[in-house]
């Protein structure tokens, strides 16, 4: 509700206030320690980050006690006028904007899938319950953070994917507050709808947070390339021309959308084949913001936090942009490094960390070395199948098939540019990548 001030301590005198949710707002000050504020299980104020003090089970950081005279006389003045008054704006603030809440879910219903209003507050108990006490049978994915599983949180509806965050691990609260942040501000076809969000206490009385997902039952790129490999390492995953195309297109559009929409420029951070996730129809879909950072000006910030994630930490080895390995600042134009060697990936089925590449060979060299002369000696066996079977003006064909993939490995190479000045932006690859697409499935 964009909350700002300090938590007024007459709050704690409500006898009949059940539960307080106030996290993800601008207060500071300290948390009262009276009423509902004694049960950290019923009161929620992550994602405020001036606050401190509170009941030790909140594990805030504890407030300066030391206050000098002036800070005194300020404080008595505070007490008989501002804090009344405070108080008044505040619980305005709070009816004002649970109204503005609730009109706010009624107006997505027409847009929002049926049941992201309906299941809008979810608890442990039913993300436990809808995907069978989160079983390894249920588990579809793993990360460096957080464990996904598959779920049903209703038995007539669509299932879900619910992205469970490990807390014990280190960042991984971070990830999920900037995870928060970055989907509450996004809204794109390309990118994966998020349903609600779960920051409450499990069974055993610890923290416990989730985000619930639409479930994409084609899985991930990643999967999808190399899931079905054979004992030689070759994929039986068919996988046409212009499925990859498209797939391609999917995610330029989201890089697009991240890096020039006007409430903001964001850098995902670590875009990667596992992180593209498919639909039914093989729409792709990006997804996984838990590194992701809003950019103003030539100021870089985590999204939700107030301190800098190491840059030797971000991203995945054989996507990440080399700079980062010099210390360089996260921008979008990494971001673009990471999808062209995405892309470089989609048409020549291997990945940037396989063992072909070693001795100062990459993926992006390998590509390098062989274009354009000799692409089909490098692009996916599966390809050149597919063009061969052509039967209609198989000539003309073969001919439109080999310069689409030419012209999609040479905005690949644009995009993996070793110097980053070099490389093209989002919008450029786009377009281009929309070109291409629409002269492969035109009629001749």
């Amino acid at each position: 509700n964009n909350l700002t001030g300090s938590i007024p301590a007459s709050l704690g005198n409500l006898q009949l206030l059940k539960e307080l949710d106030l996290s993800f707002n601008h207060l500071h000050g300290e948390v009262p320690t009276k009423g509902i504020f004694k049960n950290a299980t019923i009161v929620w104020i992550d994602g405020n980050q001036g606050l401190c003090g509170g009941a030790l089970e909140l594990h805030m950081l504890a407030c300066s006690t030391i206050l000098s005279n002036s800070t005194r006389k300020k404080g008595s003045l505070v007490v008989k006028v501002v804090i009344p008054i405070a108080i008044m704006v505040s619980l305005a603030m709070v009816i004002f904007g649970s109204w503005l809440w609730r009109g706010k879910y009624k107006s997505k219903s027409i847009s929002e899938p049926s049941f992201a209003t309906k299941f809008a507050k979810v608890s442990f108990n039913d993300l436990a319950r809808a995907t069978q006490g989160f079983s390894t049978s249920n588990l579809i994915g793993r990360g460096r953070y957080s464990s996904v599983y598959q779920g049903k949180l209703a038995e007539d509806e669509d299932d879900v994917a619910v992205k469970v965050f490990n807390l014990e691990t280190r960042g991984a609260q971070k990830s999920f507050i900037a995870e928060c942040n970055a989907l509450r501000n996004v809204r794109h076809r390309n990118l994966v709808p998020i349903l609600t969000v779960c920051s409450r206490i499990d069974s055993n009385g610890n923290d416990f947070k989730a985000l619930v997902y639409e479930f994409m039952p084609r899985g991930d790129l990643h999967k999808l390339l190399y899931s079905t490999q054979d004992s030689e390492g070759a994929s039986n995953n068919l996988i046409t021309m212009a499925q990859r195309i498209s797939i391609v297109v999917d995610v330029a559009d989201a890089m697009e959308y991240l890096h020039h929409n006007n409430q903001g420029t964001m850098v995902h951070c670590d875009l990667k084949p596992s992180n593209i996730l498919l639909d039914d129809n093989m729409t792709a879909h990006v997804g996984d913001f838990g590194l992701a950072r809003f950019k103003i000006a030539s100021t870089t910030l985590p999204i939700g936090t107030s301190n800098s994630l190491s840059v030797a930490l971000m991203g995945t080895i054989g996507y990440a942009a080399p700079e980062y390995a010099g210390g360089g600042h996260v921008s979008t134009i990494a971001d673009v490094y990471s999808f062209g060697v995405v892309l470089l990936e989609t048409f020549i089925r291997r990945r940037p960390t396989d063992g072909t590449f070693k001795d100062g060979l990459s993926i992006v060299k390998f590509v390098e070395i062989n274009f354009p002369n000799r692409v089909l000696d490098i692009v996916d066996p599966q390809l050149l199948q597919e063009l061969e079977l052509c039967q209609e003006t198989p000539i003309a064909m073969k001919e439109k098939g080999l310069h689409s993939l030419s012209s999609m490995l040479n905005i690949g190479l644009c995009c993996t540019e070793s110097s980053p000045g070099e490389r093209i932006n989002m919008q450029e690859v786009a377009a281009k990548v929309h070109r291409i697409r629409d002269a492969y499935l035109r009629e001749d």
